[in-house]
């Protein structure tokens, strides 16, 4: 039977950025291949379920194909089945809202004045009341 080491397959199925980032998940305890917590170097074969705690987020995969070499994101896709509870994907989602890119403003409108800035202010909420002190 066929085994890739699970830091390796972790990896090069981007679920972790780097090898290292894998290994020291796998260090850590926040890595389990069923029931056992995994070690870097330990393999995991097909049909097997792994379960990664990234992030806060607890993540379920089933092993369907074993690579050793990062491969593109279509590619990786194939290579597991996605398990996670729909509690945990709507965690994830919700861990989204509001975070989204870099606010701009049109170009050659120049900074917002003081007018401007206040509505902005207004229509974000304040964060501290004005008469508060820390």
């Amino acid at each position: 039977m066929e085994k890739v080491r699970i830091d390796k397959w972790l990896w090069s199925v981007r679920i972790f950025k780097s090898r290292t980032l894998a290994s020291d998940a796998c260090k850590s305890g926040k890595v389990r291949i069923g029931e056992t917590v995994a070690k870097p170097s330990d393999g995991v074969t097909v049909g097997e379920i792994v379960y990664v705690r990234k992030d806060g987020f607890n993540l379920e995969f089933l092993v369907k194909k074993l690579i050793e070499k990062r491969v593109g994101a279509p590619l990786a896709v194939e290579c597991y089945e996605n398990l996670t509870p729909q509690e945990e994907l709507n965690k994830y989602a919700d861990w989204f809202v509001g975070k989204s890119g870099v606010e701009k403003r049109e170009r050659g409108a120049g900074r917002p004045t003081k007018r401007e800035r206040r509505e902005i202010d207004t229509f974000k909420g304040d964060r501290f009341d004005a008469g508060s002190e820390f």
